[in-house]
This record gives C-alpha cells, sequence and structure tokens, in this order.
C-alpha cells in the first residue's frame, strides 16, 4: 500500500466521519426523527454546506477533492461546531452510533482495496448501514428498558400517576403541582422539560424512588398518537388538560389535529379524573372529565399575582396573569388528594418560580425577567405586558415565536412597538418579519448568540429592564 493510498483510505474514514457527526447531531436535536430532520429543519443551507456538497464533491472531484475538504470543509465544520449552542452529547446512542460507523466503514474500505474493484469507496452505504443499525439497536434496546420501567410502575403498588399535557404552560403546571403536593406526600416529577415517552422511561429506571407517593409526568407530543404512547405506558389515574393552542401547528396542521392528539390523555385504562381546560367542554365526551374556568379577578404585577378562583381569593409570587388559569388546576388536583382550602392558599402564596419561566432578577442595578423557555404568543404577551408596568427604559431580547404561524409573528411585533425602547432580535428566522413589523422600537440584530454579553454591554445601562422573551437555539 502507497502512501497516496494510505492517505485515500485513512482520509475516506475521516469523511465519513465528519458527515457522521453532522447527521448524528441533527438527529439528537430533532428526536432522532429524520424526517424531521429533513422536513422541519429551518437551516437548509446547513445541510448543503455540510452534508450534501461534501457528499456530491467527492465523486465528482476525485483526488482533488481531499485539497477541498481539508482546507475548507473541515474548518467550516469546526468553526459550525463551535458557534451552535446545542452540542452534540456523547450520549451511549451516539457512542453507538460511531462505534458501528467506524466498523462499517473501515470493513468496506478493508474489501475494496482488497479486492481491488472499487475505484472509489463508497460514502452512502456506511452512513445508511449505520443509521439504521443503530436505530434497530435502539428499539431492541428501549424495548428492554420499557419492560424494566413498566415492571418498576406496577410494583409500585400504592403510587399515584398524575399526567399533564397542554400546548403551552405543562411544565409550569407540573412544578406548581409537585411543589403543592409535596406539602402532604411524597411526589417526583419528570425533570425540565422531559415529555416524551423514551425521556419518561428513562427516568422511571434511573430516578424515580420506590418510596413516592406520586409521580407527575408531563406528556408532549409532535404526531398524533404520541400521547397515547405515553398514557398507554403509564395508564395515570389522573390527568390536566391545560390550554391548547396553535403551538407546533407545523407539525400538526391544524387546531383540530392538535386538539385531538392532546385528548389522547383521557384514554387511559386507569383513569379515575381528569381535569380539563373548559375550552375544550365540546370535544370531551368522558364522564370522569371535570371542566375548569379562567379564574377571576385577576391581578398582575411583577412583583405578585393575584386571582378569585370558585369564590376563594389566591396569592402567589409568581408571576403572569396566565399562571392564575395554571394554577387553578392545581388547586383542582389539589383539593382531590385531601388538602383544605387554607392549606392550598399557604401552598400557592409559597410557589417558587420556575426557572426561565418569567423569573425576575436584580442584577448589576437592572431588573431581569428570565421567560427565555416560553415560546408561545399567550405567554410572550402577558411578560410583554408585565414589562409595561415598569416605569424606566425597556428592552427585549427575543427570536420571535418559532413553530408558529406567521400572524402570531406579527400581533408580537405590534405589541413589542408599543412596549419596549429596544429589541435585540436574535437568529434569521424571524428577524424581516419581525422588523418589517417593527417601528418605533429601536431594533438590534444579533445572529451569534456568542455576542450577546457584547451588545448588552453596549447598548443597555443601570436602571434598565431587559426581558429574555423566548430563547430558541441556534438550528431554529
Amino acid at each position: 500500500m502507497g502512501i497516496l493510498e494510505i492517505f485515500g483510505f485513512v482520509s475516506h474514514i475521516f469523511l465519513v466521519l465528519a458527515l457522521g457527526f453532522y447527521l448524528i447531531t441533527n438527529m439528537q436535536w430533532y428526536g432522532y426523527k429524520i424526517e424531521r430532520v429533513i422536513l422541519h429543519h429551518k437551516k437548509i443551507i446547513w445541510h448543503i454546506v455540510f452534508f450534501v456538497i461534501p457528499f456530491f464533491a467527492y465523486f465528482l472531484t476525485n483526488e482533488y477533492f481531499w485539497i477541498y475538504f481539508y482546507f475548507a470543509q473541515i474548518p467550516f465544520l469546526l468553526a459550525w461546531n463551535s458557534k451552535v449552542d446545542k452540542k452534540l452529547v456523547f450520549t451511549a446512542r451516539v457512542k453507538r452510533f460511531f462505534a458501528i460507523l467506524i466498523f462499517a466503514t473501515v470493513f468496506q474500505d478493508s474489501l475494496c482495496f482488497l479486492s481491488e474493484s472499487c475505484s472509489i469507496y463508497g460514502v452512502f452505504f456506511p452512513l445508511f448501514f449505520s443509521s439504521v443499525a443503530s436505530e434497530l439497536i435502539e428499539r431492541v434496546l428501549m424495548a428492554g428498558f420499557k419492560r424494566e420501567a413498566k415492571r418498576k410502575i406496577e410494583s409500585l403498588k400504592d403510587l399515584k400517576i398524575i399526567a399533564i399535557t397542554a400546548s403551552y404552560g405543562k411544565t409550569s403546571i407540573k412544578n406548581y403541582l409537585a411543589q403543592t403536593l409535596s406539602k402532604k406526600y411524597r411526589v417526583y416529577s419528570t425533570p425540565r422539560s422531559v415529555n416524551t415517552l423514551s425521556g419518561i422511561i428513562k427516568d422511571i429506571n434511573e430516578n424515580l424512588d420506590t418510596t413516592e407517593n406520586i409521580y407527575i409526568v408531563e406528556a408532549g407530543a409532535r404526531l398524533k398518537g404520541d400521547i397515547k404512547e405515553i398514557v398507554d405506558f403509564l395508564e395515570p389515574e389522573y390527568v390536566i388538560v391545560g390550554s391548547v393552542g396553535e403551538q407546533h401547528i407545523e407539525y400538526f396542521k391544524t387546531l383540530d389535529n392538535i386538539i385531538d392528539t392532546k385528548l389522547e390523555i383521557l384514554q387511559s385504562k386507569r383513569l379515575k379524573k381528569a381535569f380539563v381546560h373548559d375550552a375544550l367542554k365540546e370535544r370531551v365526551l368522558s364522564d370522569k372529565a371535570s371542566f375548569y374556568a379562567e379564574p377571576k379577578e385577576i391581578e398582575a404585577d411583577l412583583n405578585s399575582l393575584r386571582f378569585t378562583f370558585e369564590d376563594i381569593a389566591y396569592e402567589s409570587k409568581i408571576l403572569g396573569s396566565f399562571n392564575a388559569l395554571n394554577l387553578a388546576s392545581v388547586i383542582l388536583v389539589a383539593k382531590e388528594f385531601g388538602f383544605e382550602i387554607d392549606e392550598i392558599q399557604r401552598a400557592i402564596s409559597n410557589l417558587k418560580p420556575v426557572e426561565h419561566r418569567l423569573l425576575k432578577i436584580e442584577s448589576n442595578n437592572k431588573t431581569i425577567l428570565d421567560d427565555s423557555f416560553n415560546g408561545n404568543l399567550k405567554g410572550m404577551l402577558e411578560a410583554i405586558k408585565l414589562s409595561k408596568t415598569y416605569s424606566g427604559r425597556r428592552v427585549i431580547i427575543t427570536p420571535g415565536i418559532v413553530e408558529s404561524d406567521e400572524a402570531s409573528n406579527i400581533k408580537l411585533a405590534e405589541a413589542i412597538d408599543e412596549v419596549f425602547d429596544i429589541i435585540i432580535i436574535t437568529g434569521a428566522l424571524n428577524r424581516d418579519l419581525l422588523s418589517k413589523n417593527i417601528h418605533k422600537t429601536r431594533k438590534l440584530f444579533l445572529q451569534d448568540k456568542s455576542k450577546m454579553q457584547d451588545i448588552l454591554k453596549e447598548h443597555t445601562k443601570e436602571q434598565d429592564l431587559i426581558l429574555f422573551a423566548n430563547d430558541a437555539p441556534s438550528y431554529i
């Protein structure tokens, strides 16, 4: 084997690994669903630059390709990876993918080299084989993990399971409910925004304590059947269906599809009671459903939230008038679990805010509203409404609303234009649409979020209010 042949052999392995790195990074971002990577990715240019061009250039340029690969493709890929804010996590699944990819590439290249029948090593085969083999292995492993989690759940005879779904607010409801019920019970809830079947299975196997009385789970979906799959597995006794709207409309296409998917949660075989927002009353036939309406006399400012629900007054340190509805479902479930009204009032008054959801922070003589995990129109408009009560200069940092429609972003832009002195638009997804519909507010653009501190240092000052409204990852 000559030097040039060795160079070509090794370089081809590097090429496949580079393509595999880009592929598995995108797969991880989109829940390992290849159709989502292809159909719902917002940065198609990335696919072209980091996958399509090198893939085809390799076959068209022969030996000259390596000049491009080493002096352009690899530097571009490294620079890209350094700037994305959600880098590849080398989980066991990712490690298995790369192990299979290396094996398939070396095996193929060795056969080609020994047989001397391959004029150029293939790129498609190792990537395709590794993707298929990895998916099959994960399905087999997941089936085992699922059986293990099911056995664990079934062994906990006294464990009560509460499942929560909504287009927005389900993470907040989960956190507020866990804090409230923990006053009397041993409660565990899924961490962060874990809301898929695979995430729930992993959480049960690794984190659920056998001494817990209550397990609270949020159920999310991108496709019809996703919530049904979770419900069939968990069979929760109690469920909450909160506000349903057009969040993730690009996946479901219509609001009816979203509603139908959310209501799959009512199909639990062990369902004892469902607490459903009364906007869905006409769509629910279950006799186990209890409907709740919007609380009354809602007052919200930058310090607290006050409202009346079922003729009882409540006050909380949680910000945002929309949280009154979230707390209404918490109140109903607490009553179902034997809490007295005064106990619920105390629990509500002592609730701690959920991180990155209208969390107020005082820092460097500036007031910061961290609402970076809130990505729906209703919630973002509430954050803007609260910001309006601030007497000083106001700055908003946002990419707009993602996975939504143009009309929602126009409404957001119009609200921003009425309240804020400066808007810092992050990313390119809604930049033109927001810019076109914002006229009075000074507009700044931030393409690279690693420069956030620099732009804040330059354009904000003491006594400013700074609202972080939604924080979509850079790939969106």
